[in-house]
């Protein structure tokens, strides 16, 4: 349910006629990913963080790691899920906070749990986002013994990342995070899922970037920094016409796409890429598949994708928990169906745009507009059409030099 009252008159709350879909013969995607809050708390203080740094503070009232209880009713959720569905494989990823801080029994446990839960012809993989302080070895060990993958934030060198990913006393993570990491990377790599990194336009993109692959991570995932129109992201004009962050992704791209070797993924390059040869998206940030995720927070309370906590307070809100409601009735939900119509869900703006099938609006969050809701082009959208433009025009080149090479 929305937050507020004005909320409620907001799209799509206001606006989108989900019974209407429903007549038309629209139906819902199953949800195939559960990011499950197995710790509401963090050892780290960022200061762009989503969680704690945005308008919604409702971590507070939460618990500090999830119960049993919880972690049991969820399992439970997700099994009738993929029976009622069929589903053939699942992801539950270990989230937070810092999803490490539960402990290597709590998690040894969760995970146990959901692999019981679900029937034999269904997949299931665990992994976790974590900020990486916590990978000892006996960590590391736990982690490998349960089989769950391990995907960590760092945002490059040492001067880059302590800019932003500090601990509360203002002390930088870089150190503790590169012995984690190196950790994960030689002794435990068949778990390394790559890296999270948060784009700050005060960084040297390149160096960035070079810093990123020194542990040849499978691949990095690069992330806007979460803003919308009401609350602009750092150096990003709402409705001005400059590109500073397709500028900085583009410098990695050139580095990227002409290295005689890909060291690594770009998931961000990839899927672009995917979109303009006619493949599926596979992010919720790109494109316009259908996004069947669901989060359920420590209190076992069900919610969209949680960074829409940058929207207002209770955002990401379903009013639904593991307790009283299946996954099913969230499917219901204005904000989970809004995310999964495609151009349906897309502003008049965006439905007529050159590059609309390949941006798809860009990431939900960062659609919103105080009084309006979520029916808006990307705040990030100037940066969108540069940064695609120049992808879709480096392919073009490349493959009008392969169509003029002698003997094709």
């Amino acid at each position: 349910m929305p937050g507020t009252a004005d909320s409620a008159r907001e799209w799509p709350f206001g606006g989108l006629d989900v019974a209407g879909l429903v007549e038309g013969g629209w139906r819902p995607v199953p949800f195939s990913e559960v990011v499950l809050k197995i710790h509401g708390r963090c050892n780290l203080a960022c200061d762009y963080c989503y969680v704690y740094e945005s308008t919604d503070q409702t971590w507070r009232t939460r618990p500090r790691a999830m119960p049993p209880e919880v972690i049991a009713a969820t399992a439970e959720r997700l099994g009738e899920h993929v029976r009622g569905h069929a589903l053939s494989n699942v992801t539950v990823v270990l989230h937070g906070g810092e999803p490490l801080l539960a402990g290597r029994s709590a998690i040894a446990s969760a995970v146990d749990r959901f692999r019981a839960a679900l029937p034999s012809s269904c997949d299931l993989e665990v992994t976790m986002q974590t900020n990486g302080v916590l990978l000892t070895d006996e960590m590391l060990a736990m982690l490998d013994g349960n089989d769950v993958g391990v995907a960590v934030s760092l945002d490059g060198d040492r001067e880059g990342h302590d800019r932003h990913r500090l601990r509360a006393d203002g002390r930088g993570s870089h150190a503790d995070v590169m012995r984690g990491l190196n950790r994960l990377a030689a002794s435990h790599r068949r778990l390394y899922r790559g890296l999270l990194c948060t784009v700050d336009l005060d960084n040297d993109p390149v160096r960035t970037y070079e810093a990123l692959i020194e542990t040849r991570p499978p691949r990095i995932d690069f992330l806007l920094p979460h803003g919308t129109w009401s609350a602009p992201p750092p150096h990003r004009p709402a409705g001005g016409d400059t590109t500073p962050y397709a500028d900085w992704l583009i410098a990695i791209f050139d580095r990227w796409y002409r290295a005689p070797r890909k060291e690594t993924g770009v998931r961000l390059f990839e899927e672009i890429l995917n979109l303009l040869l006619g493949a599926h998206s596979r992010s919720e940030n790109i494109g316009l598949s259908p996004v069947a995720m669901i989060v359920v927070d420590t209190d076992g309370t069900l919610q969209q994708v949680d960074t829409l906590k940058t929207s207002y307070p209770g955002a990401p809100e379903t009013g639904l928990t593991v307790f009283d409601s299946g996954f099913d009735e969230a499917l219901s939900h204005p904000g989970v169906v809004a995310r999964q119509i495609g151009i349906a869900a897309l502003s008049r703006t965006c439905r007529t745009c050159a590059v609309r099938d390949i941006c798809g609006g860009g990431a939900y969050a960062h659609r919103y507009r105080e009084g309006e809701g979520y029916l808006n082009p990307s705040v990030y959208c100037p940066d969108l059409m540069a940064l695609i433009s120049h992808i879709g025009r480096t392919v073009q080149d490349d493959l009008a030099l392969a169509a003029a090479a002698p003997g094709h």
